[in-house]
């Protein structure tokens, strides 16, 4: 008996923290090119389209912390591509229910970035917060009906008609009437009085 419930003790030990962190409920993705919010939803198991989302998006580490730490040691370089937001509901006690918010760069290069702010309230701690990448979590967005492609003209992105035109031809503008307002003052004959 001693045995088995040292046994028991060492397998409760060795389960990774994803499995006893209670994940959540609803995930809902919202950003440029999206005609309405992307909501995935399922049951709180291993194996379902929601945890999968919540694992490949770095939801567990970055909400509770793992070691060892897949989480990146900060921003990664470069332009990340348009910014989307994550609205996570993970249910608590009691009727209780977390919002807890993550941004997710679908479009980075090599591959998609997620981030989540530290201090957001989860049960009875925070969370850790972090950067968090992922191979395939692109291809999970684009499952679940993100765009193949980042919209043209998005945030972040890059943009058909570059707004150092649309600066230049103001200013053009601009200088051509304050001329025009110059030159016509001078024109005019002084008045008797």
């Amino acid at each position: 008996m001693k045995r088995i419930t040292f046994l028991l003790a060492i397998a409760a030990l060795a389960l990774p923290a994803t499995a006893l962190a209670k994940g959540p409920s609803e995930a809902k993705i919202d950003g440029p090119g999206l005609g309405k919010a992307i909501t995935i939803t399922g049951a709180e198991e291993p194996g379902t389209p929601l945890m999968n989302f919540a694992e490949r998006a770095g939801f567990f580490p970055a909400a509770f912390s793992q070691q060892p730490s897949p989480m990146l040691p900060g921003r990664p370089s470069g332009n990340l591509g348009p910014k989307y937001s994550i609205a996570y509901k993970v249910p608590g006690g009691e009727g209780e229910s977390y919002d807890i918010r993550q941004d997710i760069y679908p479009y980075a290069k090599p591959y998609a970035v997620t981030f989540m702010p530290a201090g957001q309230k989860i049960f009875d701690m925070t969370t850790v917060g972090g950067w968090f990448q992922d191979a395939g979590l692109k291809d999970t967005l684009v499952s679940a009906g993100l765009p193949a492609t980042a919209p043209s003209g998005s945030a972040g992105g890059s943009s058909s008609f570059p707004t150092s035109l649309v600066g230049g031809l103001l200013a053009a503008f601009l200088l051509a009437a304050a001329t025009t307002v110059v030159v016509r003052r001078r024109a005019r004959p002084a008045t008797a009085a």
